[in-house]
């Protein structure tokens, strides 16, 4: 490696990641927080091999789910054929034949994907996708139809290091492991040659061509790559829950992994990382406190898309701007005076959103006179006005302090970024 792509910065900040990761299990030591992190980092993973297209090559893809779910079932098949007779060492390997899987799948379809690009590709992985996603219905002897395919990830008599992978915390270390191998390679590829011609692809492929290089072929090979990585999260997917449905193969899957790198910055390494962290947050333990979360989770991407097209890590480099300049000071205390609004606001919000939703979906029962749903831990009757109109004020004071006090921050925000551009030029 050059000295370029190791640095002493570099080395220190990927250890310090790799050594918080090992360590979150001793502060997070319930069995749901470890198996949430478990979730993380596959999703980790996979972002980041959607962002190898995405991002680096400027190829949107609506069909990446299909190397995610070929890899996971090829690990699954795998290791119902290793059996007994495997040892926990070939489990720990097992995600590179769902690598392999990727690889091979990425080969194929990439041959045919590649041919076009912008929005003539999209379509192509669209269609392909669904093809997919209906083949995995149509053959139960290898996608093991409606119920999938199961196995065990503890086979062998002895264990390995004493390591059985039983344990989800033991699961969880090799998913670190993994993630952390996949992550330093994906990103030791964006400082490769070829990583830099996918940038130039993706900037403008008519200049690229025009000093050689061949645009189709620079997209294949993206394309092969990704889905390599992609096949791999799909095998620890596999073997954190032991079975794989056609569910990984269909449009949603594609559509979540789209959202995460989107939500977390494309034009940032660290942006897909962000992003499959929150999402899976959102779905996993917002998802599990309210039927409702996925009208949260549109109201959260469509203001992402407003405020902050770049991104989570679009706002965060900004920030890391202003302190390099020495202008975050000006901005922290406008942003401290804002969050007080905003949380108001946002109580709120929930406040209307669950009581509308428990009213629509009728989960206590429509048409009985003491219908009651519980919101943020209170027990509020739905056929009182009551806490409607508690919750509508509530709304209304928190929309007008957040665009009184959000409207000096706006202006302090400005001023700091025109001195910041002011400095730069």
């Amino acid at each position: 490696m050059s000295s370029r792509l190791v640095t002493r910065s570099r080395l220190l900040l990927w250890g310090g990641f790799a050594a918080l990761a090992f360590c979150l299990p001793l502060v997070f030591k319930s069995g749901f927080l470890v198996s949430l992190l478990c979730q993380m980092g596959i999703m980790v993973v996979f972002a980041l091999s959607y962002n190898m297209l995405l991002g680096h090559t400027g190829l949107l893809s609506f069909g990446h789910a299909v190397y995610y779910g070929l890899g996971a079932f090829a690990t699954m098949h795998a290791l119902n054929v290793i059996g007994k007779g495997g040892s926990p060492l070939t489990t720990a390997l097992l995600p590179l034949v769902g690598g392999l899987a990727g690889l091979l799948a990425g080969i194929l379809l990439g041959y045919v994907t590649t041919r076009k690009a912008g929005t003539t590709f999209a379509m192509i992985t669209l269609g392909i996708g669904e093809m997919v996603a209906a083949c995995s219905l149509m053959f139960p002897g290898i996608f093991g139809g409606e119920g999938g395919v199961s196995g065990n990830r503890v086979i062998g008599k002895e264990s390995f290091l004493g390591f059985t992978w039983g344990p989800q915390v033991e699961m969880y270390g090799l998913i670190v492991i993994w993630a952390f191998v996949c992550t330093v390679a994906m990103f030791a590829l964006t400082q490769t040659p070829l990583g830099r011609m996918a940038n130039a692809v993706r900037d403008n492929p008519e200049r690229a061509e025009f000093v050689g290089y061949d645009t189709e072929r620079v997209r294949f090979l993206m394309v092969v790559l990704s889905a390599l990585f992609a096949g791999i999260a799909g095998g620890l997917s596999a073997l954190n829950y032991e079975i794989v449905t056609a569910e990984t193969l269909n449009a949603h899957t594609s559509g979540v992994v789209l959202l995460m790198t989107f939500v977390g910055g494309i034009g940032f390494f660290y942006g897909p990382i962000i992003g499959a962290i929150l999402i899976t947050v959102m779905q996993i333990v917002i998802g599990g406190m309210t039927h409702a979360w996925l009208l949260y989770f549109g109201l959260f991407f469509l203001f992402m898309v407003l405020m902050a097209p770049g991104g989570i890590a679009s706002v965060i480099a900004v920030q890391r701007n202003l302190w390099t300049a020495g202008l975050f000071g000006r901005v922290l205390p406008h942003y401290l005076a804002t969050a007080l609004p905003v949380a108001i606001l946002l109580a709120g919000l929930v406040g209307l959103v669950e009581l509308s939703y428990a009213l629509l979906a009728g989960d206590a029962g429509v048409g009985a006179g003491d219908t009651a749903t519980k919101v943020m831990g209170m027990q509020l009757q739905l056929r009182s006005p009551g806490p409607w109109l508690a919750a509508l004020a509530i709304t209304a004071v928190g929309l007008v302090l957040t665009r009184w006090i959000g409207g000096r921050a706006s202006l302090a925000w400005n001023a700091a970024l025109s001195t910041l551009h002011g400095d730069k030029t």
